[in-house]
């Protein structure tokens, strides 16, 4: 999709960067109520994760284990959504939240940039869930993005009309053949010094992650639409990404 059609097809906020996994920091755990709140607070949009519960619900978390965010081991495709909430509580206090919790704390007012985590090949059930529940609750499509690494997934909501953006590393390059299948692309920060990005970026939208510092900025800033940042002064995304 050329860029400017993009850029009608999305609010406009997301232009000013996106709060990875929330505004988090030490007080707030990512992917958390409490970090989730604090962009929220600053009109930043934000990116989050889901993953599908054993017993097919939707919860928020970057990590298959829960580990890294509450201290305690757990498989969250192995878990249902009653013994997640009985029994983890992230670092911050918070709970694990679902999208539904999410959704209703965010209530469209700063754009979602969701990422459709995928384990053990569950592309198909984890890709049909979120286009069902999210079409039950979307009211204004320019708030919301899909991304993901795994192509199958992405097909499986990309005829809702919300944009898709497809995720590439570096360590798995290669899967940038897949880039056409949807709106735009969203890639690994140091992929901006190759040339083919560099002249895919001329016509289309590009956002870049994860960016924590001036130098990172420096080096993508010609080559994206906009950045996904974390542990740096949001106004300083917000500077760059305005100037150019």
């Amino acid at each position: 999709m050329k860029k400017e059609v993009l850029l009608a097809k999305i609010d406009h906020r997301i232009l000013k960067g996106i709060a990875h996994r929330g505004l988090h920091n030490e007080m707030y755990t990512e992917n958390g109520l409490k970090a989730f709140k604090n962009a929220l607070d600053n009109d930043l949009p934000i990116e989050l994760d889901i993953h599908l519960t054993k017993d097919k619900k939707l919860v928020v978390c970057h990590d298959r284990n829960l580990k890294r965010t509450t201290g305690k081991d757990g498989i969250i495709e192995n878990l249902t959504l009653e013994e997640i909430e009985k029994n983890y509580t992230l670092l911050d206090g918070g709970k694990v939240p679902t999208l539904d919790e999410v959704l209703d704390l965010v209530d469209e007012k700063v754009p979602l940039v969701i990422e459709l985590k995928v384990e053990d090949r569950n592309y198909k059930e984890l890709g049909d869930i979120a286009k069902k529940e999210l079409g039950k609750r979307i009211k204004n499509k320019k708030m919301y993005m899909f991304i993901s690494f795994d192509p199958r997934a992405l097909v499986r909501v990309r005829k809702m009309g919300i944009v898709t953006s497809f995720l590439v590393c570096k360590e798995k390059e290669w899967t940038y053949i897949f880039r056409h299948l949807f709106d735009s692309i969203d890639i690994e920060w140091t992929m901006c010094e190759e040339k083919r990005i560099q002249r895919y970026s001329k016509n289309h939208f590009v956002n870049v992650w994860t960016i924590e510092s001036n130098e990172q900025i420096e080096k993508v800033k010609p080559y994206c639409s906009t950045m996904t940042f974390q542990y740096i002064d949001k106004t300083i995304i917000e500077e760059t990404l305005k100037s150019e």
